[in-house]
């Protein structure tokens, strides 16, 4: 395979692999119980691969603060007055140096059992992402696994100043941290913080809310951001040099990426000074941006700092409300236009953990209609695709697991199992048996769409040609419901036509003149198309004056190859 598309499987192994059905509301782990690294299986992992699949990003594999009593293998008590649901927020780590003893069969083996999982994915020509958190980190973070050299956060610090560039965190100063809401203390000793250091989300108080990131603390990067954003960078400051030994540790256990988290939040001279450095030291690493703001996108990826940075503000948000008839399908043309000479850098995807899963009450209702949305997304560009797991299946995330509500989310937080992803595991066994007809046919459609995208030269190297332009004055194709592109490279053209209106389309498509000169074809007059997605026996033909009709499902869509009669 010479596939150059990054497709990348989001996936919580503390949910993958859990088989228990017990699902308790605020369950712990010995009621829920909780998937394993050693679940994440080469039978599982050759699934991914056949079905597509480049990269394998695993959430939740830092050791992060949860509910669940460790101290008999040494590590520190945690306080559930600070922490999210039982099992706790993987963005809440409260050891850089450690993985999760959740996700481990013997927790004093635990860091074997993630390299071991890595090896596997290794082993079936997958890559590995793992998320790096920079921002902030867990209010009741010890380290218990630093390397020697490397000294605790904050150990160093004057807390008793607000700031100071030789501080890790931000602090306020004869202030003590007061929770603001009802929480249930499991611990006989309540959790204590004097002088209250500034909450993650950058929250000056020592008086977090609910809705605030409670559960973590903001690290000191240099910038005085309470007194105008100054930034004390001269010497660079011990957090840069803290963060960059974090980065160094786990790009050494050979992964091959990070997802960074709320990547904007840092400033942006750490990352042109930490990225240089790991790369210098391993030049195929990935870095990928979870960032909201178009107007530091170009920044970002400026001198090959960041490889690749989220589109959600951008074609997710816009899919989305294309999707649920909010705006009309012309606008995919718009938004693209407004990353167009990044596009290639953008991450798709229409479900990741922190939004709503497309078969929920909130969305779609269902996984089939997400399917013209989920065209778009792989087929669009050359840029990495991500599809979160159970979203093949039409998992709807409607579940009410304890922290996280019935919000059309897959919890993070608490000790779950999956129904859908449960019986796809099927005990280990990774087959169909389990699944009903509708789910195997949506999982059949996300392997078919991606692997064409691994298979189609046009789709994972080729040139984009938007057709809508070429179609608004055309009565027999609606592009306030549809939507259609060219996709090609050498001698070879894929057309893109997808339908996001509720019932079937008979549609034409004008492909004009220009758009065959782009692609080189423009010598030719008469042209054959056959779908590759579903009707693969269906032939058509079209010219230059004469507009390829179809008909496209609702809520869907298919890809034609072209060739000259």
């Amino acid at each position: 395979m010479n596939s150059q598309k990054i497709l990348i499987y989001q996936v919580l192994p503390r949910l993958l692999g859990n088989t228990r059905t017990t699902n308790i509301q605020n369950g712990t782990i010995e009621e829920n119980g909780c998937g394993k690294f050693n679940d994440i299986t080469g039978k599982f992992l050759h699934q991914l691969k056949k079905n597509g699949y480049s990269h394998v990003w695993f959430i939740g594999v830092l050791a992060h603060a949860s509910a669940t009593d460790y101290t008999t293998y040494g590590i520190p008590r945690e306080y559930p007055e600070i922490i999210k649901g039982m099992a706790g927020s993987p963005y809440a780590v409260r050891d850089y140096y450690d993985v999760d003893p959740d996700l481990a069969v013997n927790v004093n083996n635990r860091m074997r059992e993630f390299e071991a999982m890595i090896e596997r994915v290794h082993n079936v020509g997958m890559k590995v992402i793992i998320d790096f958190i920079p921002n902030h980190l867990a209010r009741n973070y010890q380290s218990v696994n630093r390397p020697k050299r490397t000294k605790e956060f904050g150990s160093n610090d004057d807390n008793s100043v607000a700031f100071s560039p030789a501080n890790n965190f931000y602090y306020l100063p004869g202030e003590e941290l007061e929770i603001q809401f009802p929480v249930k203390k499991m611990a006989e000793v309540s959790y204590k913080e004097s002088p209250a250091k500034v909450t993650g989300n950058d929250c000056f108080t020592n008086r977090p809310t609910q809705y605030d990131w409670y559960e973590t603390v903001k690290l000191n990067y240099g910038v005085d951001m309470q007194n105008g954003n100054v930034k004390h960078f001269d010497k660079i400051p011990d957090t840069w040099k803290k963060m960059k030994d974090v980065l160094m540790f786990w790009s050494k256990k050979k992964i091959d990426g990070f997802r960074v988290d709320m990547a904007e939040m840092v400033p942006l001279e750490f990352w042109q000074w930490a990225i240089p450095q790991v790369k210098k030291k391993f030049p195929d690493m990935i870095f990928l941006a979870e960032i909201y703001n178009p107007d530091a996108y170009r920044s970002f990826l400026a001198h090959n700092n960041f490889d690749y940075l989220y589109d959600k503000v951008g074609l997710y948000d816009v899919l989305r409300d294309v999707a649920c008839g909010y705006r009309p399908s012309s606008d995919i043309t718009f938004t693209l236009n407004n990353v167009g000479d990044i596009q290639r850098q953008m991450l798709n995807f229409i479900e990741n953990h922190d939004e709503q899963r497309v078969a929920s009450d909130y969305f779609l209702k269902n996984g089939k209609d997400g399917k013209a949305a989920m065209i778009v997304s792989a087929c669009v560009n050359t840029n990495p695709l991500m599809v979160y797991f159970g979203q093949e299946l039409g998992e709807r995330g409607m579940d009410q697991e304890g922290f996280s509500g019935k919000n059309g989310r897959t919890t993070i937080f608490d000790y779950w199992s999956v129904d859908t992803v449960r019986r796809w595991n099927n005990n280990g066994k990774w087959n169909e048996t389990l699944l009903t007809n509708e789910e195997k046919d949506l999982k059949k459609f996300y392997a078919k769409l991606l692997t064409l995208c691994n298979k189609e030269k046009s789709l994972y190297a080729g040139r984009f040609y938007d057709l809508m332009s070429a179609n608004y004055d055309n009565p027999e194709f609606d592009s306030t419901r549809q939507f259609a592109f060219l996709r090609g490279v050498e001698n070879e053209l894929i057309l893109v036509v997808v339908n996001f209106d509720n019932k079937d389309a008979e549609v034409a498509v004008h492909i004009p003149t220009h758009a065959l000169e782009f692609f080189l074809m423009a010598q030719n007059e008469s042209f054959k198309a056959f779908p590759l997605l579903f009707n693969s026996k269906l032939r058509l033909s079209f010219s230059v004056n004469n507009p390829l009709r179809v008909t496209v499902s609702a809520n869907s869509g298919e890809l034609y190859k072209i060739s000259a009669l």
